[in-house]
């Protein structure tokens, strides 16, 4: 009978052990990661501060999400060269140079800059409903024929560099929560930009999966944070004394939204 107990033990102890290396293994491997971010504004960090002196008009935040990751997980090396106004065409060009046949962890967050985010906001601020609407069309148009292509395009190229790495790629957050009471553009607008982003990560989302990819989508996270919404916002509302951050994700937006998506993608 004590023999039964002793053997019994040690097969929970045995089993117990097994589980607890499981557990244990995604934190070694992510902290032997070599992990490099590439993409655009919303992978460097911009609005969300603390910039690094190095990265000049990149704008690379402390705060971003890449960052935040190897602060908190400490992977073997880290490297972001991710640069605010980056489209697929400049991370094929400039960034992917900066993976290797080493490199075991890569994110990307890319696309908007391809479809011209910046420009259909002012296009919304300042020119009214119906040249807001039409700009939004236009570019979904492009999104739609052009933009599965680009993207694919970047997808190859970091597998020729990087073939061993885990690759996440990251998209980006619905702007507006509609239905509420909101000053600035109309609920037409808003919808009709909440619309243009959900095709973005929509398309994102198919071109990633198709190349073996882990797509980490940010939207659910993002909801009761957004602008005009009621909760903490986490996105830049438009800022005229500085306009490079308006419709960027806050550091808290970073922190709170970006960067779980991330980590829990990233394994």
């Amino acid at each position: 009978m004590r023999r039964s107990r002793l053997a019994s033990l040690a097969l929970t102890l045995a089993s117990s052990l097994g589980i607890m290396l499981t557990l244990a293994a995604p934190a070694q491997a992510a902290a032997a990661d070599r992990y490099v971010a590439l993409g655009d504004s919303y992978a460097s960090g911009v609005g969300a501060d603390s910039y690094t002196s190095e990265s000049g008009s990149c704008m690379r935040s402390n705060n971003a999400y890449p960052a935040l990751y190897n602060a908190n997980i400490k992977p073997a090396s880290y490297r972001s060269v991710a640069c605010s106004g980056a489209t697929t065409a400049d991370v094929i060009n400039n960034q992917l140079s900066a993976l290797s046949s080493t490199t075991t962890l890569v994110s990307v967050t890319i696309g908007g800059n391809d479809v011209g985010f910046s420009n259909i906001m002012t296009t919304c601020v300042l020119q009214g409903e119906s040249q807001c609407v039409a700009a939004i069309q236009a570019a979904e148009n492009k999104a739609r024929s052009e933009l599965p292509g680009k993207l694919a395009n970047v997808y190859n190229g970091i597998k020729s560099k990087a073939p061993s790495a885990r690759v996440v790629v990251v998209g980006y957050p619905v702007f507006y929560q509609l239905g509420m009471v909101c000053v600035g553009l109309t609920e037409t607008s808003r919808a009709k930009i909440n619309e243009g982003i959900n095709l973005v990560d929509d398309i994102t989302k198919t071109a990633a999966t198709s190349a073996g990819f882990t797509f980490a989508d940010v939207r659910s996270i993002f909801v009761g944070h957004q602008l005009c919404s009621y909760g903490e916002k986490w996105l830049h509302a438009l800022n005229f004394l500085n306009l490079t951050i308006s419709y960027h994700p806050t550091a808290a937006g970073q922190s709170g939204g970006y960067y779980p998506v991330f980590r829990s993608a990233a394994g």
